[in-house]
């Protein structure tokens, strides 16, 4: 398959990586296609086993009560490693454990990775299922020692003899190539293991040497997205300073896309990463205001959203990112329009105004023209530009779940805020109860906007105002 590479399976106290400890290691060291190193030992842990853990491996506290630590055994796992490929099924957790291990003693560790779950994908991508009890099945590999380190490793060794056999060893070396090529596209001062990133939805944090994030991005399959980061470097000017700058990454999973968009909308606000531009300017919004009174001067009045209540939306149209940029548009509807400027606020005098005079207002300023027409005719002009008024009675929920990781997520909105995201129906009265509504949020109300248009046919979203 490769030139050198070991096949490696842990067993741990649990599935956390930096939480959790490993109890048992078993190593086979693979050189053109011969097996020339075979290793495992039971490992103290130094805390105790679960007694799920114990009775799904088999490996019971006075298994390891005597057995070596992890920082015994390392150096005779990091000889074996040498300049091979690391291998295993699920690669980022076997891979995160020994990382993890290995930091605590000090040391760092850098090696190529190949997971055989995402290899037996791309070699038998009809099946569904590719964890080793699927490919024992699909396969008919066996063990007596399933759940346990070499147990698995044999299993993984007996999956790509059988691989090679059935599609040729060219098959089984190209794609196990390709997987490796994919992984050689990383940042080599990249710390994070690739494989770690989950291909799930959440949001991304890129970070160099500093606390100030570099980027901050989501999707629906982060690794994915993430990877698609590194291979348009050579491309893009932006992904090029990242890739020259990033040392590691943090993510946070989300139920779906619309989780996603709004936490990546408030982190993007609260660390001001250095090269996001569209989210980060959180207050200084303005939107013109228009008077109930036909006959008010001036009909609009330019307010700061930072300062209106949500309940007041619907009074409110456009939102500008300065004065300048407020009046300029105002303008260039006054004159596509024949409204009046002097009305409108734009301009300052009494009588007909200059633009009256050469035929571009219609002349309410001069009585030509009655208050409450103009007026009309201006709410009609800015009819597109209108925010919305805050649809429902009360605060509404909308549920997201994934599938594969089985979460639930509950966004809570009231008044266009977002007041909280919780995961079961405890939370969300609690997060009803004690609610303090976030600050009006422009991405917010935009995203919210956009998904409240198919609300009708929305199963997922449901009226909280009774809860």
């Amino acid at each position: 398959m490769l030139p050198c590479f070991v096949v490696i399976d842990l067993e741990t106290t649990g599935g956390n990586a930096v939480h959790d400890r490993i109890t048992e290691i078993a190593a086979v060291r693979m050189e053109n296609g011969v097996e020339v190193a075979r290793w495992s030992t039971l490992v103290n842990p130094g805390v105790r086993i679960p007694t799920f853990i114990q009775s799904l491996t088999g490996i019971s506290d006075a298994m390891v009560q005597e057995a070596p630590r992890f920082e015994d055994v390392a150096p005779r796992l990091l000889e074996l490693l040498d300049g091979a490929v690391f291998v295993a099924h699920n690669v980022r957790f076997d891979h995160g454990f020994v990382l993890h291990a290995l930091e605590r003693m000090g040391k760092s560790f850098k090696i190529k990775t190949l997971c055989t779950v995402r290899l037996s994908r791309k070699l038998y991508p009809a099946h569904k299922g590719h964890g080793l009890d699927a490919l024992s099945q699909r396969h008919g590999l066996h063990t007596l020692a399933r759940h346990r380190a070499m147990g698995d490793v044999e299993l993984v060794l007996a999956f790509l003899a059988v691989a090679r056999a059935e599609l040729g060893p060219e098959v089984l070396e190209h794609e196990a190539k390709a997987l490796l090529q994919g992984s050689a596209s990383m940042p080599p001062q990249l710390q994070t293991p690739i494989e770690d990133v989950p291909d799930t939805p959440g949001v991304y944090v890129f970070y160099g040497e500093g606390e100030i994030p570099l980027y901050i991005g989501k999707s629906v399959t982060l690794r994915t997205r993430v990877m698609s980061h590194f291979q348009a470097s050579s491309r893009q000017a932006r992904e090029m300073r990242i890739l020259q700058e990033i040392r590691r990454i943090e993510w946070q999973e989300t139920a779906g896309e619309l989780g996603a968009l709004l936490l990546e909308s408030r982190w993007v606000k609260e660390r001001q990463p250095i090269h996001n531009r569209l989210l980060r300017r959180t207050r200084g919004l303005r939107a013109w205001q228009l008077s109930d009174q036909h006959e008010a001067k001036p009909l609009l009045t330019l307010v700061g959203l930072d300062d209106i209540a949500a309940t007041d939306m619907g009074s409110l149209y456009g939102a500008y990112r300065s004065k300048r940029q407020a009046h300029d548009a105002l303008r260039s509807l006054c004159d596509a329009q024949a409204l009046c400027p002097q009305a409108l606020g734009l301009e300052s005098g009494k009588g007909a105004c200059f633009a009256s005079q050469i035929g571009k207002c219609k002349g309410v300023c001069a009585g030509r023209e009655s208050a409450t027409v103009h007026w009309l005719r201006l709410q009609l002009a800015l009819r597109g530009e209108q925010l919305q008024a805050w649809p429902f009675a009360g605060p509404v929920g909308i549920r997201e779940f994934d599938a594969r990781s089985g979460r639930t997520d509950i966004h809570v909105f009231d008044q266009w805020c977002h007041l909280a995201t919780v995961h079961d129906e405890d939370a969300l009265a609690e997060a009803l109860r004690t609610r303090q509504p976030l600050a009006f949020d422009m991405d917010t109300y935009r995203l919210l906007v956009k998904r409240l248009a198919g609300a009708a046919r929305d199963a997922n979203m449901f009226l909280l105002a009774k809860i």
